[in-house]
């Protein structure tokens, strides 16, 4: 493993993808990029090299601490990989956990026009 991993292969080891198909379809769709360009599934990656993973609503950053190709237990994780995802990336999740859902009563049915006009000010007041 001198000259590398591929990153498909690697995400999948280090348990950020469930399936390898999965992770190689996420390079494919452009969600992971180096230095801000989309990397193909067969990119090789090498250690000490920074990635971009996005799952929105944000885009987490991961360093490469050693490279693995057969899956691993989650608790071996923080040996391959440093999460070094910048604290306002963060905080946007922290919102979104804030964020006040609106629930309505069983059987009330959808929204009329006018109680959807009201939803969605109150969404805008929260966001600006």
């Amino acid at each position: 493993m001198e000259g590398g991993i591929r990153i498909d292969k690697w995400l999948w080891a280090v348990r950020l993808y469930k399936t390898r198909s999965i992770a190689s379809e996420a390079c494919s769709k452009g969600h992971v990029t180096i230095d801000g360009m989309p990397v193909k599934p067969s990119r090789l990656v090498k250690i000490n090299e920074v990635f971009q993973v996005r799952r929105p609503p944000i885009k987490r950053s991961y360093r490469i601490l050693q490279l693995a190709s057969n899956r691993m237990a989650a608790s071996l994780v923080p040996n391959f990989m440093e999460d070094i995802t910048p604290a306002e990336e963060l905080k946007i999740i922290e919102m979104q956990k804030k964020v006040v859902w609106f629930e309505r009563d069983r059987g009330a049915g959808r929204p009329t026009k006018k109680e959807r006009r009201d939803i969605d000010s109150l969404r805008d007041d929260f966001w600006e």
